[in-house]
């Protein structure tokens, strides 16, 4: 495997640990934020939803930044996103300041579940495709590991603030993956199918494929233009909500649906007060 493929791809799934983080890093404050706020229940639960909608919000148009500015631009907003988050996170002073805080690291993660899939598969070569953009769901499940472990480590002091300083240290992994985003390439398929920049997206695959002949790269370029034409050229012979596509679309909306519906979001949010009521 290229090494300078993977770390790239390594660097772009860390929006995936940061996704893992945000979600489940709450699940050390909830309680001491209940308390501190005197929130009910309702409250309580709008407070921790917050996150939720923005990552409804960021999923839905995470596609826009993406094409427009690109993905190595996208990314690095990401970072910024979750940076900002954690820090006002941890210095909210009321529980409206707090859910606007945790609802743009919200967007931060709806955003980098476009971004950070869709940038590795554009760089990486088709036989590591599968391999590599796996890092990204594999840096979720470490985020959420990490999270939890560092809320054992924090809440451990036993300092009336402990919740604060859970939320705030996301900051530091949000600053090392914006700063590591700075090296990123642009995106090959993005300079020459979006920018029209042949000759930069030709410099990205060089950097990308260094084994590869000029006739091999060119070849590749050749075949992104030829693609970008196709699709351009293509017009729908039928509407996307069509008899025929009915399957494969309520089979991808179930998976999705169901994985929810699952309840594991409740226990990742509110597994210490779970494991406490159980009295462990």
């Amino acid at each position: 495997m290229n090494q300078r493929v993977f770390l790239w791809s390594l660097t772009s799934s860390l929006a995936g640990f940061l996704f893992g983080f945000d979600t489940v890093v709450i699940s050390g404050a909830e309680k001491a934020i209940q308390g501190l706020w005197a929130l009910g229940d309702f409250q309580h639960g709008l407070a921790l939803s917050a996150a939720l909608w923005g990552t409804v919000i960021g999923s839905l148009v995470g596609g826009w930044p993406t094409d427009k500015f690109g993905r190595k631009t996208t990314l690095l907003w990401i970072g910024v996103l979750y940076l900002v988050s954690a820090i006002w996170s941890g210095l909210a002073t009321d529980v409206f300041s707090f859910m606007i805080a945790r609802f743009i690291g919200g967007v931060g993660v709806g955003i980098s579940t476009v971004a950070a899939p869709l940038f590795i598969s554009e760089i990486s070569p088709p036989e590591q495709r599968g391999t590599l953009t796996g890092l990204f769901q594999f840096n979720i499940v470490f985020g959420i590991l990490i999270a939890f472990a560092s809320n054992y480590l924090i809440g451990s002091y036993g300092t009336e603030n402990a919740w604060r300083w859970m939320l705030a240290v996301e900051s530091i992994p949000a600053l090392i993956f914006t700063a590591l985003c700075f090296q990123l390439p642009s995106s090959p398929r993005w300079l020459i199918a979006v920018k029209k920049d042949i000759a930069a997206g030709t410099s990205v695959l060089k950097r990308l494929r260094p084994e590869a002949s000029d006739t091999e790269i060119q070849q590749t370029v050749d075949e992104i233009v030829a693609s970008v034409r196709a699709e351009s050229d293509l017009t729908p012979s039928e509407p996307f909500w069509s008899r025929r596509l009915f399957t494969p679309i309520s089979i991808a909306f179930l998976v999705a649906f169901f994985n929810q519906l699952s309840g594991i979001n409740a226990i990742l949010y509110f597994s210490p007060r779970i494991f406490e009521l159980a009295g462990m």
